[in-house]
């Protein structure tokens, strides 16, 4: 019953949301301002980056410096080159689909454009990657996966869609496609993970097959 898979990216098909955590406490420190890895899973996880740089600044009362966003994203690209890499067993799932498959995310067209490079997980998808840029509002809306599920020409109840974050989980529910929580990478492991009612998840990939049959 399910033609097309669409995977969030951060957190469920490559390992970064914890390099993502550090390095934005770390520029946000710099500036004055202190959050922890708490902080970040509750208000940052699945978010665009204006919808995050929007939330801090309200949060704590303080505006960013104009060119923080650049330095943020400088410095995380270049972590990445060196410390980046897939969820365990993502590739082998990848690898056996024969069902359609994309990418839709909050991150920019160039951080997922290179992860995906330098995980060497684009050869799965090619050109099939969408992101948030491309809609007008960004996760928990639905807008991102009913615009993924029409440009590969597949009916939203027949989407199963893969996330790991909240307002993604909560986006896959508005545009009425059937979902999964992917709770496996660094920055979920071992905790207690809060999902929206009904919501199943799984924490390694070679679960997946299994559950895609039960779609």
């Amino acid at each position: 019953m399910i033609d097309l898979i669409i995977f969030d990216c951060d957190g469920v098909l490559i390992d970064s949301e914890i390099i993502s955590a550090d390095v934005l406490i770390e520029e946000l420190g710099l500036v004055g301002i202190a959050i922890d890895r708490a902080y970040v899973r509750t208000h940052c996880l699945g978010r665009s980056f204006p919808t995050v740089a929007k939330n801090i600044r309200e949060s704590h009362d303080q505006k960013l410096p104009e060119d923080f966003e650049q330095r943020y994203r400088s410095s995380l690209l270049t972590r990445f080159e060196t410390e980046l890499r897939t969820t365990d067993g993502v590739e082998s799932v990848l690898e056996g689909l024969i069902i359609a498959k994309c990418v839709a995310t909050s991150s920019s067209p160039p951080r997922v454009t290179r992860s995906l490079a330098i995980t060497g997980l684009n050869r799965y998808f090619g050109t099939q990657v969408f992101t948030a840029s491309q809609v007008e509002r960004g996760k928990p809306a639905p807008d991102l996966f009913l615009f993924a599920a029409k440009q590969m020409g597949a009916r939203p109840e027949r989407t199963l869609v893969i996330e790991d974050s909240l307002p993604g989980l909560s986006a896959a529910a508005a545009a009425g496609m059937p979902h999964l929580a992917y709770t496996g990478a660094s920055h979920l492991r071992g905790l207690g993970v809060e999902l929206p009612d009904g919501t199943r998840s799984f924490d390694n990939w070679s679960d997946f097959p299994h559950l895609l049959t039960t779609f």
